[in-house]
């Protein structure tokens, strides 16, 4: 009877543009994030190289930040999904980003930029995967029109964030400490939307659905969840990781600019090509997940796997400005493909009692691989040539191609709406 009393039915949310208000509230807290971020990483391999790092200690760098977070999500995605509670993994990660971005900027050694750069991964690590299930939740059927909204603020973010570090450094001559800290004012300002969002509980459900829910939370365990996870979620997995493999540090990118100017345009020019990089990574972030929404999401995430391997020989093969822009432009549009379709594609594919859990699984394990893959990156930039660095990811990526098309048909099957 007390159950009944206290499970009421699902009420009406507030959508703007048919979007739900607490995704967009979300996306908010990312976007402001995102421009503190985004404020730190066209410069950090700069200042990685000003503390005496080299090509290797870039790629450890690069590798850590992305790896450490990731490997945390796994962990984060399980409790919330055993908790039932998002929220509060979500606001935890934003607050300790922002606090290690303060400790980032009084780094004195390359040494202490590794600890305290990936320590402010952890935040990420905590929020991500209890944040993607809660924006899955929200969006229902608009996964891929809701996930790519969400990458569209957070990298509108990254642009803004990039272009104010272009200013600072370029025009105002700030210096690498002063941007940092500045960038960790404004993270802390992340935390204000995050208040304002209602996280949806099991009481949002009928009484059927809470007795189902709890019946399956009491079994729960994290041996129980990996292991259950449909073939269909863990070939996935097995791909994208893959892919994870040859998509090494996009600060390797950057310093590729780098070595082709000088002057001035050493620090200028790859800035403005990060800006725009960003910039159509957000352009094409709504349009890449409404169409996947509409032919699917396999399609979209395998010509972004292609669209990659090419961007890499590109980078390979050519040297010049406009070469340049133009595969910057192509790297960005890349990431619009692959980014937040993956993150739907794996909440589709995954029920809402193990959503978390496959979606932090997905991110761990993608991110163990995009450590290995920018220490590797480093290794063959600072030993072999930088060339044969972006030949690396070409190939790399080939092969999860291959890997697409041999699973084309075991990717396929019905998804999970709810």
């Amino acid at each position: 009877m007390n159950l009944k009393k206290n499970c009421k039915i699902q009420k009406k949310t507030l959508t703007i543009f048919g979007i739900n208000i607490n995704i967009i509230l979300l996306g908010i807290s990312s976007f402001l994030n995102d421009i503190s971020s985004e404020m730190i990483l066209p410069i950090l391999p700069l200042f990685i190289k000003s503390l005496g790092g080299t090509g290797i200690i870039i790629g450890i760098i690069g590798g850590f930040k992305t790896g450490l977070s990731n490997i945390l999500k796994v962990f984060s995605g399980y409790a919330s999904d055993k908790t039932g509670k998002r929220k509060v993994f979500v606001v935890s990660g934003y607050f300790l980003s922002s606090v290690f971005k303060v400790f980032l900027a009084l780094s004195q050694t390359w040494h202490q930029l590794i600890i305290f750069s990936g320590l402010e991964r952890v935040g990420k690590g905590l929020r991500d995967a209890p944040r993607d299930s809660m924006i899955s939740t929200y969006a229902k059927e608009k996964r891929g029109k809701s996930f790519g909204f969400h990458r569209a603020l957070d990298t509108s973010g990254a642009i803004i964030g990039s272009i104010i570090v272009l200013i600072l450094f370029w025009f105002l001559k700030f210096d690498f400490k002063p941007i940092i800290l500045i960038s960790a004012a404004i993270s802390f300002l992340s935390l204000i939307p995050l208040q304002f969002v209602k996280e949806k509980s099991e009481e949002t459900f009928n009484v059927k659905e809470t007795l189902k829910i709890k019946k399956i939370k009491s079994e729960m365990n994290f041996k129980t969840n990996f292991f259950n996870l449909s073939s269909k979620v863990k070939t996935f997995i097995i791909i994208s990781s893959i892919y994870s493999l040859s998509n090494f540090s996009y600060m390797f990118f950057i310093l590729k600019a780098q070595t082709l100017f000088s002057g001035k345009m050493t620090f200028g020019i790859p800035i403005f090509l990060y800006v725009l990089f960003n910039t159509f990574y957000a352009i094409l972030a709504i349009p890449f997940g409404v169409l996947s929404d509409k032919i699917g999401r396999k399609k979209i995430i395998f010509a972004g796997y292609l669209l990659f391997s090419i961007v890499c020989l590109g980078f390979l093969l050519f040297e010049s400005l406009p070469a340049l822009i133009i595969l910057f432009i192509l790297y960005g549009t890349t990431y619009a493909m692959i980014e937040g379709n993956q993150r739907a594609y794996i909440s589709d594919m995954s029920p809402k009692e193990k959503r978390g859990t496959a979606i932090g699984l997905f991110h761990t394990i993608n991110g163990i691989f995009s450590l290995i893959s920018s220490i590797i990156a480093g290794i063959i930039w600072q030993y072999i040539g930088e060339n044969e660095t972006f030949l690396y990811g070409s190939i790399v990526s080939f092969v999860s191609i291959i890997l697409v098309i041999v699973f084309w048909k075991k990717l396929n099957g019905k998804e999970l709406k709810h």
